[in-house]
């Protein structure tokens, strides 16, 4: 009879431990403790090791890599912290066709680290299906996940999932939640095998959802409480799925969710791989400020790290797994000025405003936030001018660039333009990247020209005339400059009197000084 209880008592321990350690690494990981992500587009961003220190300084129990680039590898050995690393856009053509390659890829990224860095998630590309610049590269895709995770098995790694992330952008409808649906020029051929693989691996599907962009391209008709997740009163009823939604990350997530259900894969998890608000940005971006940042991000922690956990109306109670995007202010990346500010921190690792990932700081133990000034849109004139310190040569290449786009972007500064005195590089190079702007910031052109340009409100032709006799300024200068040495506080800095556009053109001889 003992006998007989201890192998009944046995014969259940044993399946009830097995399903409990299934469960305990199951929860682990799709836990929901808030990673971040790491870029590193800045060529004034703090070591490897000192962003890991920082990246705990944050409580952040997972961070997101766009390489898998050995320092910052070696920077999170034997830390607590899961890693995520990824192959480049660039190689996934040729993974896709060649297993040696594959192998050779993880051989080198991640044998050496593995399992004393804790890499989990191996996502190939980043975006790949926003990008129409090389469209084979999206029938590639899955093909290059699939010899990736061959890879992994062969080297007997289990632990690590394989993934990529895509935008929201690879929907054609989203509106309502219940009607989104995958583009019609990927979701047979990319998308539905992509399912089939993250389905068959119990991998994720990785998505970037950023409400900052739909609210701001519409910021009349989506309210920005809303998309702060800090409304009140406002709600959406989706008249098809009779789902309520009470703030615009969630319809997005379920747009998705109901996209890949559309195409038969209604249960695949989805992992946040990007979330985030700009902190800063230009003059003719709205709504991007410390305020709006800190205000989302740390209501989008507090949704994330809930217990129990608070899901979608269209997949409630379910947790998702998450990266807040990004770690630093990245001073390199392109694009708007919104792009250079998404940070947590900034370059010297000062805090951009107080941020818990782990989600258990109150609201009322943080420091005020500095009131938004830029919650509408900006109605006054935008110049684009050449950046403080550009190099010269690096802005003739940008205004040869400028000027072979566009319908007669640099005429009036061709010689006997109306514009074309000063003749002057700064002045002509700021002309053509204001004329380029104009005419192409409606499709996505940007002030940036990788660093050398940026945004000025005040009217460079019209720069107000300091009251003194420019004649005699001029005749002054002249003298003083025969003599470098002489010791006078009457020295000329001609920037000092903010001279005019027109007066500069009067006198060449302090054009280059203006």
């Amino acid at each position: 009879m003992k006998m007989s209880l201890g192998l009944g008592l046995g014969s259940v321990l044993v399946p009830l431990l097995t399903l409990s350690l299934l469960v305990s690494i199951s929860s682990a990981e799709i836990s929901g403790k808030v990673g971040v992500n790491y870029g590193q587009l800045g060529n004034n961003l703090p070591s490897p090791s000192r962003s890991v220190e920082l990246i705990k300084s944050l409580k952040a129990k997972r961070v997101k890599i766009y390489d898998a680039n050995p320092e910052i590898l070696r920077a999170l050995k034997n830390t607590d912290i899961q890693v995520s690393i990824m192959v480049p856009n660039q190689l996934i053509s040729n993974i896709s066709h060649n297993q040696t390659l594959a192998d050779q890829w993880v051989l080198s990224n991640v044998v050496p680290f593995f399992p004393d860095t804790m890499i989990r998630y191996l996502l190939v590309g980043n975006e790949i299906l926003s990008s129409y610049s090389d469209t084979q590269t999206w029938y590639d895709l899955v093909p290059a996940m699939r010899k990736i995770k061959n890879s992994l098995r062969v080297h007997g790694i289990r632990k690590i999932k394989v993934g990529t992330p895509s935008a929201m952008d690879v929907l054609e409808s989203s509106f309502p939640p219940s009607n989104g649906t995958f583009r019609s020029d990927i979701a047979d051929r990319v998308i539905k095998p992509m399912l089939q693989f993250l389905n068959r691996t119990k991998s994720f599907f990785f998505l970037d959802v950023y409400p900052y962009f739909p609210w701001s391209s519409d910021p009349v008709n989506i309210k920005l409480d809303y998309a702060l997740f800090e409304s009140k009163n406002t709600t959406y009823l989706d008249p098809v799925s009779g789902l309520t939604y009470t703030n615009l990350f969630d319809q997005m997530v379920d747009a998705v969710t109901f996209g890949m259900k559309r195409l038969g894969y209604p249960d695949i998890r989805i992992w946040i791989a990007e979330t985030g608000w700009p902190n800063g940005g230009d003059f003719d971006q709205i709504g991007c400020n410390i305020y709006n940042a800190a205000t989302y991000n740390r209501n989008v922690v507090k949704k994330f790290t809930s217990d129990p956990p608070i899901g979608t109306p269209a997949r409630p109670g379910k947790v998702l797994p998450s990266f807040i995007f990004a770690l630093y202010n990245e001073n390199q990346k392109p694009g708007a000025g919104t792009e250079r500010h998404f940070g947590l921190l900034n370059p010297d690792g000062s805090n951009v405003y107080e941020m818990d990932l782990s989600g258990e700081t109150p609201e009322s133990e943080y420091k005020p936030l500095p009131k938004p000034t830029n919650n509408e849109l900006y109605k006054g004139k935008i110049w684009c001018m050449v950046a403080k310190g550009a190099n010269k040569s690096e802005v003739e290449s940008a205004l040869s660039y400028a000027c072979s786009q566009g319908n007669k972007t640099c005429d009036p500064i061709q010689p006997r333009g109306r514009c074309y005195k000063p003749d002057s590089l700064f002045w002509h190079a700021s002309y053509a990247f204001s004329s380029y702007w104009a005419q192409f910031k409606k499709v996505g052109g940007s002030c940036y020209f990788n660093g050398l340009a940026t945004q000025t409100i005040k009217d460079p032709s019209k720069l107000p005339l300091y009251p003194f006799n420019i004649p005699f300024l001029l005749s002054l200068y002249m003298f003083l400059f025969q003599f470098p040495t002489l010791n006078t506080s009457l020295y000329i800095n001609f920037r000092m009197y903010k001279l005019s556009f027109s007066q500069v053109q009067k006198y060449p001889i302090i054009q280059e000084k203006f």
